[in-house]
């Protein structure tokens, strides 16, 4: 590898849209960084690079193989299907993400959707500042239910490192927690959290999160079916990835009454379609994918991405997800 490595951020806005440096990136090679790469220029602005850094740009196979001198990806995010890391390993391309970043920030904005859902702050202020509290006969006024959290259900799809945050603070509210995960840890590890199949956490729970990955098996898994399911009075809450969910199937849902609200961060196509479904969808409320980008979270994922650079200039990469791939000369 080079003394100075050519290192090329494709689309680096949304990390740092000006609050957020490159300079522990930039003291480790040269740095040609732009904002935002359409399709038609990824080859264009890739060409010659070593290493390059993306968050949702697609790499694929095809355009891998036209950039003989690239080998080191470090996405700039968690999940990594947008890169062909099969393709890139065999290419002897090393690819490293960013774990655990973000655990908390995400775990914050589940809990900022389910208090708008059942407070409704966003709505009570718009009516004050609409001139209803002056206009009221009454010292105080709901625009709809208020649901209180404590001796609710709170199921969780995935116990990760977001899944586990988001059960502490269910558990702070008073709320009692179900999970769902394919390989339950020891009952004794986590003692204020019952495991239970998928059917059971969707009918028991009063609110159902999604804090799993994506995979080719889960794809669209919340479906007709699975919102059957739920109580009538059920919150569905989704900041992990928007392919979750069967759209149409949870617009149904909310339009027919079948659950009683959803709140997203996340959808299948972003930017958001103005087709979705979701956006016509009664008691649904949306934030555009913001869960990961408090700015803590963001100076957190640059620490990591510069760590994983640092790894890969001193042979000893880190944060692999590829290694299953890659030729035993570039495992480090």
């Amino acid at each position: 590898m080079s003394e100075e490595p050519a290192i090329v951020i494709l689309d680096g806005y949304t990390i740092n849209p000006g609050d957020n440096p490159w300079d522990a990136v930039t003291a480790l090679g040269r740095c040609s960084i732009y904002d935002r790469t359409p399709a038609e220029l990824v080859l264009e602005r890739a060409a010659g690079a070593e290493v390059i850094l993306t968050s949702k740009v697609k790499l694929t196979a095809a355009i891998l193989q036209q950039l003989p001198g690239l080998r080191f990806i470090s996405l700039l995010a968690t999940g990594y299907n947008n890169v062909d890391v099969e393709a890139a390993g065999r290419l002897g391309i090393t690819v490293s993400n960013v774990p655990a970043y973000s655990t908390d920030s995400v775990a914050q904005t589940t809990f900022a959707l389910l208090l708008e859902l059942t407070t409704h702050a966003g709505l009570h202020d718009q009516a004050v500042k609409q001139g209803e509290w002056v206009r009221s006969p009454d010292h105080s006024f709901w625009k709809r239910p208020i649901v209180e959290l404590a001796g609710l259900t709170l199921g969780i799809v995935g116990f990760g490192a977001i899944g586990r945050a988001v059960a502490r603070i269910g558990n702070a509210f008073g709320m009692q927690v179900v999970a769902y995960t394919p390989r339950p840890p020891a009952a004794t590890e986590f003692p204020l959290v019952r495991f239970v199949s998928l059917d059971e956490l969707f009918s028991q729970a009063d609110v159902v999160s999604l804090n799993c990955p994506q995979t080719a098996e889960n794809g669209g898994f919340v479906n007709a079916a699975l919102l059957e399911r739920m109580k009538r009075s059920a919150f569905l809450i989704n900041v992990a990835r928007g392919g979750l969910v069967n759209e149409s199937d949870l617009a149904a849902a909310l339009r027919d009454g079948v659950i009683a609200g959803a709140g997203l961060d996340v959808v299948s196509v972003e930017p958001m379609l103005p087709e979705n479904p979701l956006l016509q969808a009664p008691n649904c409320i949306f934030t555009p994918h913001i869960a990961w980008a408090s700015l803590a979270a963001r100076q957190r994922l640059t620490a990591i991405v510069a760590a994983n650079l640092a790894g890969y200039l001193q042979g000893k990469p880190i944060n692999v997800v590829n290694t299953a791939w890659l030729p035993a000369t570039a495992r480090g």
